[in-house]
């Protein structure tokens, strides 16, 4: 009977140990449906770094703004997704791909692409379904980059979790009223279910439209309503890609001739003179001519003008060769006051005050040197056009092209090398033809 009795106590403890490993691992299966993982993917260089700003905020920011009964985990992986030609959807198809590669529930995308759809600037898209979002970083403009794209990221993730049609982002809109005090604590901006971020001035000036779709391939679309201004806020996000402030360090040899040329300039009383009688107007035709022209031949001599022909978009194309232009107009303007900064000091140190206002017969003030070293930096600014030839092609592009950039040039270098070597092949195989073709017209005539 004991026996029996500790036989039934033995089922009885085993029946309840079971019964607390169910209920243990039901509970561990509770909590692990309870945590949510975002996965960012920025491309690298600048959305690398923004994202690296706002990662460690995210699980709270969600966990607020989003869904508070869920426990959020952002894990991040830089990866460029598509070449220098990718579109759209190309980037949610390889997004897509590594979301099940990582097991992640949802995954943002953060591309340096410019997105065009019917020629409008696409800002972002969603496909709740898929679970896939993507950012276009150029679109985000200058500044403030880090608080536009939090909020971005924070309302893109609310529309994958939730959906994107009229009903849930009505119920969103009222959670959002019920949370004005946190968003306002948080800095977010963002004050409708619909709104991709908040309204600065940038987006007032380039407001941001939202389209719904119904297909399983894309659920949600933000783009610029105004397509020139757009055009022109997608520019001005490209060009701060580029990082032109980078050339300045790069330049050491155009820096020297340009200095060099202006310094034994200023000897001569000539640019005394001349700098005494021009007009303001004069003044700002010549810097702009000079800034102009070291442009254009950093442009010609170091091929950096896109060709369309080894593109698959015109628009996109021309979109990175007006880039190229911004981003060096804004480097050697850069430049350009460096080396005014530089030739004031030197007329200060150089030039003695007393035998120019002999010269120039009246007193020499801080705006007389002030213009001749404005003049001798225009003067030297066209020599210095000329002495980035001194410069290789390799520093050049690397200290005007960003990332992507220098994906498409390479290749588009590696388009040009293969139709250079498919011609070659042509004529090769030509000339033999060519060669036997004028054998039979003009036959070889016997020898006597």
């Amino acid at each position: 009977m004991n026996e029996k009795y500790n036989n039934e106590a033995s089922g009885e403890g085993a029946s309840q140990e079971k019964m607390s490993q169910d209920s243990h691992r039901a509970s561990s299966d509770q909590q692990a449906s309870r945590s949510l993982v975002v996965g960012l993917i920025p491309a690298p260089e600048l959305p690398e770094k923004v994202i690296s700003q706002i990662e460690g905020e995210l699980p709270d920011l969600f966990k607020w703004h989003v869904d508070g009964e869920v426990d959020w985990v952002v894990e991040t992986v830089t990866d460029p997704l598509v070449g220098a030609g990718g579109d759209v959807h190309e980037v949610i198809d390889r997004a897509a791909a590594m979301k099940q590669r990582y097991g992640w529930h949802y995954i943002v995308c953060i591309t340096d692409i410019p997105l065009v759809f019917e020629r409008h600037v696409v800002v972002a898209e969603g496909s709740k379904k898929r679970g896939v979002a993507v950012i276009s970083q150029p679109t985000l403009g200058i500044s403030p980059l880090r608080a536009r794209m939090r909020e971005a990221v924070i309302h893109l993730v609310n529309e994958l979790h939730y959906g994107s049609d009229p009903a849930e982002r009505d119920v969103q809109q009222q959670r959002m009223d019920d949370q004005e005090d946190a968003r306002k604590r948080h800095g977010i901006q963002t004050t409708s279910s619909r709104e991709l971020m908040g309204s600065r001035f940038s987006e007032l000036l380039v407001p941001i439209k939202r389209a719904t779709y119904g297909d399983d391939e894309l659920d949600v679309r933000f783009f610029f309503s105004a397509r020139i201004r757009g055009y022109l806020k997608l520019l001005g996000g490209m060009v701060r890609a580029n990082r032109p402030w980078t050339m300045l360090p790069a330049f050491r040899r155009i820096y020297a001739v340009a200095f060099a040329t202006g310094s034994y300039g200023l000897i001569f009383t000539s640019l005394w003179l001349m700098s005494d009688h021009y007009s303001a107007l004069r003044f700002v035709i010549m810097m702009l001519a000079a800034i102009g022209s070291m442009v254009a031949w950093l442009i010609i001599d170091h091929n950096l003008w896109e060709p369309s022909s080894y593109t698959s978009s015109r628009i996109i194309s021309r979109l990175y060769n007006a880039a190229t232009v911004g981003t060096l107009c804004v480097g050697i303007s850069i430049y350009f006051f460096t080396l005014f900064c530089m030739f004031f000091a030197a007329v200060l140190v150089f030039v003695p005050s007393g035998y120019m206002a002999s010269t120039l017969q009246h007193h020499v003030g801080v705006g007389t040197t002030a213009l001749l070293a404005w003049l001798t930096t225009s003067v030297a600014t066209f020599a210095g056009a000329l002495g980035a030839s001194l410069e290789s092609e390799e520093v050049v592009r690397n200290a005007t092209y960003g990332y992507r950039q220098q994906l498409r040039h390479n290749k588009v270098e590696k388009l040009e090398e293969e139709e250079q070597e498919k011609q070659k092949e042509e004529e090769e195989k030509e000339a033999p033809q060519k060669h036997d073709d004028a054998n039979q017209t003009h036959p070889d005539k016997p020898s006597s």
